[in-house]
C-alpha cells in the first residue's frame, strides 16, 4: 500500500452561527489543505499518482472556496462552514474527480485552520 499527500491553501472568511465565543463573530482564515491517497498499484512510471495531476484537482477544487466569505456559499447554506464541515465537502468534491481509480482512492482530507488547530476527515 502507498500513500502520497499534496497540500494546497486559499484564504477565506467565516463566522460560526450559534457559537459562544469569538468565533461567531466574522473572521478569516489561511486554510492549509492536505489532500491523501491511497492505493496499491503503481503505473508504468512507478507512480501512484502524479503529484502535479492531485495537486491540479485539488486546487480546482479549493478555487470555489478562495478569497470569499464562506458562509454565503450555497455548500454551506444549511450548515456552518466549520472546519470539519470545509474538510467533509473537500473530500466530497475531489473524490468525485476522474483522476482516481478502483485501486486509487482519496483517503482524506486534513484541514488545518491555525498552526495549531487541524481536522482530518475521511470516509
Amino acid at each position: 500500500m502507498y500513500e502520497i499527500s499534496v497540500r494546497a491553501a486559499f484564504e477565506a472568511a467565516h463566522f460560526i452561527s450559534g457559537y459562544n465565543g469569538k468565533c461567531s463573530r466574522l473572521h478569516g482564515h489561511n486554510w492549509i489543505i492536505e489532500a491523501i491517497v491511497r492505493g496499491e498499484n503503481l503505473d508504468s512510471l512507478g507512480m501512484l499518482i502524479d503529484f502535479k495531476i492531485l495537486k491540479a484537482e485539488l486546487n480546482k477544487v479549493l478555487d470555489e472556496f478562495d478569497h470569499r466569505f464562506l458562509n454565503e456559499l450555497e455548500t454551506f447554506s444549511a450548515e456552518n462552514p466549520t472546519a470539519e464541515n470545509i474538510a467533509r465537502q473537500i473530500f466530497r468534491k475531489l473524490a468525485a474527480s476522474e483522476i482516481f481509480s478502483d485501486s486509487t482512492k482519496l483517503f482524506a482530507i486534513k484541514v488545518q485552520e491555525t498552526p495549531n488547530s487541524c481536522v482530518t476527515y475521511y470516509e
